[in-house]
């Protein structure tokens, strides 16, 4: 019997039916995620790529199914970067969309209910290693910032966004399951999926020690500016102006990150203000702060001024932004394109983001910090009472950015059980409580202060004592567990039955 050529036209009708169904998942997904905020559409895009899936046995068909999910997904969600370079745009969308191709292909084959088990455990994966690499890693638009407002977000509290990318996933295998009249099994995993809701509503998220009176000084100014573009002196003027409003009792103040921009802060003009403005107002006062540190090179600081009027404390963001705030591999990417607009690589900072105050023992998350779940972690750890996240979205044009980072603010707040406090020259500014509900939040554009009740938490909940190993350790388990479930029962296993949707073509295409 003659082969058939995979170039057939036939063949290559079903592979864009493939891609276009798997984009449209991706499209579902992308339109939970801030801006849009449809929470219950990342479940439905999820179940449309189970369908698919269920659909396609050849390894070539699940790799264009995961490229094609992503490219629809991350092309969204990650539309910001047009504002940059398009071309980049495109090559870290594709490249982005490659953890995904790369996760639907590690599926096992065959048409058992094994494939279905493993789709959450894959997810899983492909989030965390896109979360990780290359350069840091660039967990922005990913499935869990769609779920910061919704019913799903306690899951963060037993085990962070990468448990809850999971439980997004298996919502999504639990509405496949139901479209192939597979009623039991589908029951059985959606009581399952809302026991593990109700167990994070309810987990443990310490207790309050004390409570403290904050404000949020939001400068305003025009937004779509990069930092080479804009004035730094005009910018610091309208925070000391709107911070000129603020009046006691307050414990503590903070400022946006870049607020201020100076060769050193100790002992500049901008201290002596700050350090007036902290005894005036008998406060802890924590500002952004960018310093030199030679030529090419800046810090990105969080710099504390106690009530007394002298800075009291410093943290240096570790977690750079990769062509943001530095350029890896310089010298290389200097002949590929232009870097004028990046011309210094800002210094690492070392260890835990805390501030240690009269205010309280403070963890930070400078801007970018605030997507990556090891960051937060290690500031409850080492003892921060509250979040703060001082960040600078004025750079953008649109309000995408700024509400991914609101979300991935709520989502550390359900994680590690503490308030966040975020400050945006722009914005958004906002408090936000241990149960990720935003109490407060400015406007974009506007000059404005937020002034709120914050509590001081201690303890921990179950993710910051574990962290992401053990959700990684138990997708790895659960794929396992499918791989070896499908080379037990390939012989012995009925097909799966074709979904009462798919077109005789597609029942044709599953055995190839």
């Amino acid at each position: 019997m003659t082969a058939p050529n995979p170039l057939s036209p036939g063949n290559t009708s079903r592979r864009g039916a493939v891609a276009v169904t798997s984009l449209v998942a991706g499209v579902l997904v992308a339109l939970s995620v801030p801006p849009w905020g449809f929470w219950i559409l990342g479940p439905a895009g999820m179940a449309v790529l189970t369908w698919r899936l269920a659909l396609l046995s050849a390894g070539r068909g699940r790799f264009v199914a995961g490229l094609a999910f992503g490219i629809g997904q991350l092309g969204l969600t990650l539309f910001w970067m047009t504002e940059f370079h398009a071309i980049g745009f495109g090559a870290v969308v594709v490249a982005e969309a490659g953890f995904f191709a790369v996760a639907c292909l590690a599926l096992p084959g065959g048409r058992g209910p094994h494939r279905l088990v493993a789709l959450p455990a894959v997810m899983v994966l492909a989030e965390a290693a896109r979360g990780v690499v290359p350069f840091g890693g660039l967990p922005m638009g990913g499935v869990a910032l769609g779920q910061a407002a919704g019913p799903l977000a306690p899951v963060a509290r037993l085990g962070g966004p990468l448990l809850l990318v999971g439980v997004v996933a298996a919502f999504g295998v639990a509405v496949a399951l139901i479209g192939r009249r597979r009623l039991r099994p589908a029951a059985v995993l959606v009581a399952s999926l809302a026991l593990v809701v109700v167990l994070g509503g309810v987990a443990p998220a310490g207790s309050v020690r004390s409570t403290i009176d904050v404000a949020v000084v939001q400068g305003g100014g025009p937004r779509g500016y990069r930092a080479v573009e804009s004035d730094a002196d005009a910018v610091y003027e309208r925070h000391v102006a709107i911070g000129q409003q603020l009046e006691p009792p307050l414990d503590l103040v903070l400022w946006p990150e870049n607020a201020i921009d100076v060769d050193t802060i100790e002992g500049s003009p901008e201290a002596a203000d700050l350090g007036a403005l902290a005894a005036r107002l008998r406060a802890t006062v924590v500002a952004g702060v960018t310093q030199e540190t030679g030529l090419d090179r800046f810090r990105n600081d969080a710099v504390a001024w106690g009530p007394d009027g002298t800075i009291v404390d410093l943290y240096t963001k570790a977690h750079r932004v990769p062509f943001g705030e530095y350029v890896p591999a310089r010298s290389l990417f200097e002949k590929l394109g232009d870097l004028s607009g990046l011309p210094r690589d800002a210094v690492a900072g070392q260890g835990p983001g805390v501030l240690d105050t009269p205010a309280g023992r403070l963890g930070v998350a400078i801007s970018f910090e605030v997507f990556f779940s090891e960051r937060a972690l290690a500031a409850v750890r080492s003892g921060g009472e509250v979040l703060l996240v001082p960040t600078n979205a004025s750079s953008y044009t649109t309000s995408q950015v700024p509400t991914q980072e609101m979300a991935a603010a709520q989502l550390q707040a359900w994680s590690t059980g503490r308030w966040v406090v975020a400050s945006a020259p722009t914005g958004y500014g906002a408090i936000v409580d241990h149960r990720g509900r935003v109490r407060q939040r400015t406007t974009l554009g506007r000059a404005e202060t937020l002034v709120g009740r914050v509590d001081l938490r201690r303890g921990s909940t179950p993710y910051a004592r574990l962290g992401d190993p053990p959700i990684v350790a138990l997708a790895l388990v659960v794929l396992a567990g499918a791989w070896l479930s499908r080379r037990s029962t390939r012989h012995t296993m009925r097909p799966m039955a074709s979904s009462p949707i798919s077109s005789p073509a597609e029942k044709r295409s599953e055995a190839k």
